[in-house]
């Protein structure tokens, strides 16, 4: 019974814990035209659902809906198998009247408890001229760099006569009036009344400007906005984080943007086109041109000894790995700048270490993020240093000052101070110095002037000892005559072993034989089987009449095999080695699945030249 009842109160657990993952999520356009009709979609993550209520869709007139879908998806990776399934429920609305609505929760009931939606809010704008009223959301998708969107083309498009208020793009800076190095995100905004499916173009480098671009998706999703008084699909195609290096008046160019624009083809009977497989649409490449932009930089102000260079907000914090060390052991202090702005142009702060002690360039490490600020995130600085001498040493705080762009002015911020306590090291550390500061002066003439006593034995010489006529001397005389008689021998030895050509041919049998096979296997690879039979052929060949100085006459199979058993080779080795040739020859006129062939006789002629070559 006790069984049972945990039983039951971990299943219970289970589905409560189940229910509390369900959720019910709302799909809807953010903008919409009178008149004009959209999806609003309900997507359960479950399928488990008993009921599903509607919201009030009060606004607008439901044309069509419910509509019920479910999906389900199973996956295995790595041996872990997971899957899900959901339930849509989808309305088709039109909008009635201009103005501001919003479409309440709806709600679904999974194993007896209550899931609603979020509500979510919709702009109904009016009819403007030339706008497009679609369904699905109010918009196609377009893809930036060549893509192309699935939508149908649209009939208002039928002119190629596309004026610029059907297409244009504007362009707009976050603001127009900065300091140097703030930060300004410029933004590019396609506003279309035609079918547009593909656009590029890009911002330039530009005189004056570090240019940082914010990745956007490539796949745009177009929505309906008033520009105006005409309703337009819409839609950020680009945006650019600038930092001026410079001050005065500075100018962002326009950029060019080459376009595709999808028309109908009036002129072309469509029961002709037909017929004769023609379309009735039409590319036109239009090219679309952004407008100027003006900024205003102004220097910054006087900059104070010590500027960073940094320019935005920011916070500083530091941390050091130890407050108590050996002597000649290593110590890692780190400052980490925290905040937003140029982080990127900020120098490396300065740390007034102690003289006495040893220390090495800062390591920068950068975790930050692009953002529409600017850059934020941190920027760590480690350094390392190694203190020499015993003691108790003050580490200063070090500044760092930045351009505040919030308060227009200057700011100092500091570190921690910290005091490292030095214990005498192993090995004979340096000398105790109890007050850093009153011996600063002393410690540095002794790393100048005074140098370490050298320990262990020393070697004595009397007054003019020389090294002439020593035994030293004479092995330096005769050692490198030795060394030339040597080379000489083997030298000779080696120009008889060059003269007999055929105990060179012997020698290099192997090497150039598997040089013909390595260019048999490239031609395996592109699959020219003519030549790669041809090398194989040249390869066994060419080996045996090396191998044996055999004339290229007296080669032939009888001759290969008479050689190979007076030289007491085994005879399966011999069978194996006259069947790749026999193997190699049918092969290159036998039919069949070519790639295998190829690869069993290229495998077998590498095994019966480097066994031929271990017995010979």
């Amino acid at each position: 019974m006790k069984r049972l009842i945990h039983i039951f109160i971990l299943v219970a657990f289970s589905l409560s814990a189940f229910a509390d993952d369900v959720s019910l999520r709302v799909s809807a356009p953010s903008t919409v035209e009178v008149g004009g009709k959209f999806r609003v979609q309900f997507t359960v993550n479950t399928q488990n659902v008993s009921h599903f209520s509607a919201p009030d869709f009060k606004g607008f007139e439901v044309i069509y809906g419910p509509a019920t879908s479910s999906q389900s998806s199973f996956q295995m990776i790595n041996g872990r198998t997971s899957q899900s399934s959901s339930i849509i429920y989808t309305y088709v609305l039109m909008a009635e009247s201009v103005g501001n609505f919003t479409i309440g929760s709806a709600s679904v009931q999974v194993d007896g408890k209550t899931v609603k939606s979020s509500p979510t809010r919709i702009r109904v704008l009016s009819g403007g001229a030339g706008s497009n009223s679609g369904t699905a959301g109010g918009g196609s998708n377009n893809t930036a760099g060549g893509g192309r969107s699935s939508a149908a083309p649209d009939a208002s498009s039928s002119s190629q006569n596309i004026s610029a208020k059907d297409l244009f793009m504007t362009a707009t800076a976050s603001r127009t009036s900065v300091h140097e190095q703030e930060a300004i995100l410029v933004t590019y905004k396609i506003y279309t009344l035609v079918d547009l499916r593909e656009l590029d173009g890009k911002l330039p480098t530009l005189d004056g400007f570090q240019i940082q671009e914010i990745p956007l998706p490539r796949t745009k999703e177009f929505s309906i906005e008033q520009y105006n008084g005409r309703n337009y699909r819409s839609v950020i195609w680009s945006q650019y984080l600038l930092f001026p290096q410079k001050s005065g008046k500075l100018t962002i160019p326009a950029i060019t943007y080459e376009g595709v624009v999808i028309t109908r083809n009036r002129n072309l009977d469509p029961i002709e086109a037909f017929f004769n497989g023609q379309s009735g649409y039409t590319e036109v490449k239009r090219k679309i041109a952004t407008p100027t932009l003006t900024i205003n930089v102004s220097p910054l102000p006087t900059k104070p000894a010590g500027f960073s260079g940094a320019v935005g907000k920011f916070s500083v914090s530091s941390s050091i790995s130890t407050k108590e060390v050996d002597a000649n052991e290593a110590v890692t202090l780190k400052i980490s700048v925290q905040g937003s702005g140029n982080m990127k142009l900020i120098s490396t702060p300065e740390v007034q270490f102690p003289k006495d002690f040893e220390t090495y360039d800062a390591k920068v490490n950068d975790n930050f993020q692009l953002t529409r600020s600017g850059l934020s995130g941190t920027k760590d600085f480690e350094y390392l240093f190694v203190p020499r001498h015993a003691g108790t040493y003050e580490i200063p705080a070090a500044e760092f000052i930045y351009f505040d762009t919030e308060s227009r002015s200057y700011k100092t911020l500091k570190t921690e101070a910290y005091t490292l306590k030095v214990n005498k090291g192993k090995g004979g550390a340096g000398q105790n110095v109890s007050n850093y500061s009153g011996q600063q002066q002393d410690v540095q003439q002794l790393n100048q002037d005074i140098r370490f006593i050298k320990k262990g034995d020393v070697d004595l010489h009397q007054p003019g000892d020389t090294f002439f006529g020593t035994w030293k001397c004479w092995v330096a005389y005769l050692l490198p005559l030795l060394l030339f008689i040597i080379v000489m021998v083997l030298g000779r030895k080696q120009m008889k072993a060059h003269a007999n050509v055929a105990l060179s041919r012997g020698r290099k049998a192997n090497k150039v034989a598997l040089r013909r096979m390595k260019t048999a296997k490239k031609l395996l690879d592109s699959h020219d089987t003519g030549k790669f039979y041809d090398e194989v052929l040249r390869a066994l060949w060419g080996y045996v009449g090396d191998k044996f100085n055999m004339s290229q006459e007296s080669l032939n199979k009888e001759n290969i095999e008479q050689s190979l058993t007076s030289r007491n080779v085994p005879a399966e080795q011999i069978q194996q080695f006259m069947k790749v040739l026999n193997d190699c020859e049918f092969a290159r006129y036998a039919p069949g699945d070519v790639n295998e062939n190829m690869e069993n006789v290229y495998n077998s002629a590498i095994s019966a030249i480097s066994k031929m070559e271990d017995n010979l």
